[in-house]
């Protein structure tokens, strides 16, 4: 004759795992939520923006573009998305990953040539880069502060500024119908350089806390860049990369 486990007893691991369950979970809360804290100092962030980056635009090949058909430099500025990984240092300096992608196109015509029939020849001109980055990030206040031995609290307010440099890829297009200077003609055509090139960049912004781990930060950054146009491209030989962006984003602390 067998015996069966009493149920209490068969019972009882599950029992217990629910129970602790129940008390953990309000634990775990305080800590991802708190009452406006966080039970240690983060070790770092991860952070989406968006926002617009400005084309300097300064080079022979743009000049030629804008002189040529009906562009200008603001055809060049283009939205821009990316994402930052940080990693703290020291409690007011951190250690920035980042990448992101802008891009432009705006299509154009001849200022002074129409074709055979009058009318407009057209083309479309785009812009796209692409840095990968790292950089240093110093905060200008503590972004925020230890209280005893297990709470931290963010600080409202954190300005910060930052420098550094990585690669960039970049690709600039024409493609449409052109003139062929040597007969007057038009042909259609499509015209491409791209390549990896250093870039350096600084910038400054400000850490607006949402809470204890999200955050909503604003940064304006000035990239300096150049690089070599390809064989498609006769005349003017390098090509401005540098811009200025205004970009906003959320991030979480963790």
């Amino acid at each position: 004759m067998t015996h069966s486990a009493p149920l209490w007893r068969a019972q009882f691991p599950g029992g217990l795992a629910l129970a602790a369950a129940l008390l953990v979970a309000p634990a775990l809360r305080a800590q991802s939520a708190g009452d406006g804290f966080l039970f240690r100092r983060p070790a770092g962030s991860f952070r989406i923006w968006t926002g617009y980056d400005r084309a300097l635009a300064n080079s022979p090949i743009f000049q030629f573009v804008t002189d040529t058909f009906t562009l200008s430099k603001s055809s060049f500025g283009a939205f821009a998305i990316g994402a930052d990984v940080t990693a703290r240092l020291a409690p007011r300096l951190e250690l920035m990953f980042s990448s992101g992608w802008s891009g432009s196109r705006a299509g154009s015509e001849y200022r002074n040539w129409t074709d055979t029939n009058d009318q407009p020849i057209r083309q479309t001109t785009s812009l796209e880069r692409v840095p990968i980055a790292a950089s240093l990030k110093w905060y200008l206040v503590a972004p925020g502060q230890s209280v005893g031995h297990f709470a931290w609290v963010p600080a409202r307010l954190a300005p910060f500024v930052g420098a550094g440099g990585g690669l960039m890829w970049y690709r600039f297009q024409q493609y449409g119908d052109f003139i062929d200077y040597a007969d007057s003609s038009v042909q259609n055509d499509a015209l491409s350089s791209d390549r990896w090139t250093g870039e350096l960049h600084a910038f400054a912004g400000l850490d607006v806390a949402l809470g204890p781990r999200y955050v909503l930060t604003a940064r304006a950054q000035y990239t300096w860049a150049k690089s070599q146009l390809g064989s498609d491209f006769v005349g003017p030989n390098s090509v401005d990369l540098s811009g200025l962006s205004v970009t906003a984003g959320l991030g979480v602390r963790f």
